[in-house]
């Protein structure tokens, strides 16, 4: 990490992904270990969580740390307490706190006036521990991070910036298709490129589903209404009725091309009915993976430990 926060993919270098992933892969084949005890994760969150909260929660105890959630309903940072009094009360309490919430300022103020590392577990910017997860399971299916294409299909949304950021740094190829006013943010997407054109890679967005698929050996897709944007879940549908990954779509990819998203799935819509349980697909893979990647984080940020790389080539 360059700093002893992980707020972004940005506070990461091409070597420390790389680094993290080879991590995850040792922590997962090793299992239990004490190399966190004494250590307290707060989770902070605005959002409800299925795999986000599990994951860390698990992760800290197979860590031999601990973890404690505080509730949307417990948080209320800005209205109940103010972010920065919130911030310096937790850094007396515990060794790390990870935030999933709405604003990505919210993380920034209060990163700012903690004094331990702050880990964003999802904001509507970025989802950074998502992405990590995503580049190990890619990793780990296809043996490499070299001379890989992903096709992303729907919103450009936080997984999306995550995920292009990090194909950036790890020179994978990226492209994304998403309908007129969903594409992503502009500065992030000038980000990826740079990082892309530092790592012999490319990153493009185009409004053509076809062009981001063909001939890639990953088609990644994720929710077209995310939470917060219930209120344009029918104008959503809409604007994003011909995005949907179906198995013509997915036949446009390599043969042995994977199938990702990063759940919750809304079947029929963004992606076909029973699609998910096909051979193609590693979901369950990528879901169980945020725990090994979340333990990489963990330790990169609490523990100190030191892991040699794999080649990756």
């Amino acid at each position: 990490m360059k700093s002893k926060d992980f707020l972004s993919i940005s506070d990461l270098t091409s070597e420390s992904i790389r680094s993290l992933v080879s991590r995850a892969t040792a922590m997962k084949e090793e299992g239990w270990s004490s190399l966190l005890s004494g250590k307290i994760l707060v989770l902070l969150f605005e959002k409800p969580s299925l795999r986000t909260r599990v994951s860390f929660e698990v992760a800290m105890r197979q860590l031999g740390g601990q973890s404690l959630y505080l509730s949307p309903e417990e948080v209320q940072l800005g209205k109940r307490e103010s972010i920065p009094d919130a911030a310096r009360v937790l850094s007396r309490y515990a060794s790390a706190v990870a935030i999933r919430t709405f604003a990505q300022e919210t993380l920034e103020i209060f990163a700012n006036n903690a004094d331990i590392p702050v880990i964003n577990a999802l904001s509507d910017l970025e989802h950074p521990c998502q992405a990590i997860a995503d580049i190990l399971t890619i990793y780990e299916h296809k043996e490499t991070l070299e001379d890989l294409t992903i096709g992303f299909i729907g919103d450009g949304n936080n997984t999306a910036h995550s995920l292009m950021l990090a194909a950036g740094l790890c020179g994978i190829d990226f492209r994304i298709a998403s309908p007129k006013g969903y594409r992503v943010q502009d500065e992030i997407l000038k980000t990826a490129q740079q990082y892309a054109a530092d790592n012999q890679s490319t990153v493009m967005a185009t409004e053509d589903p076809r062009q981001a698929v063909t001939a890639v050996d990953v088609v990644y897709t994720d929710v077209w209404t995310s939470m917060g944007q219930e209120a344009e879940a029918k104008q959503r549908r809409k604007a994003f009725a011909s995005y949907q990954v179906d198995s013509k779509l997915l036949a446009l990819a390599k043969p042995d091309a994977i199938l990702m998203h990063p759940l919750p799935a809304h079947h029929g819509e963004e992606i076909a009915e029973n699609l998910i349980y096909s051979p193609q697909s590693v979901v369950f893979d990528q879901a169980e993976n945020r725990m090994h990647a979340q333990k990489a984080i963990l330790a990169d940020i609490l523990g100190g430990s030191e892991i040699l790389l794999p080649d990756f080539r």
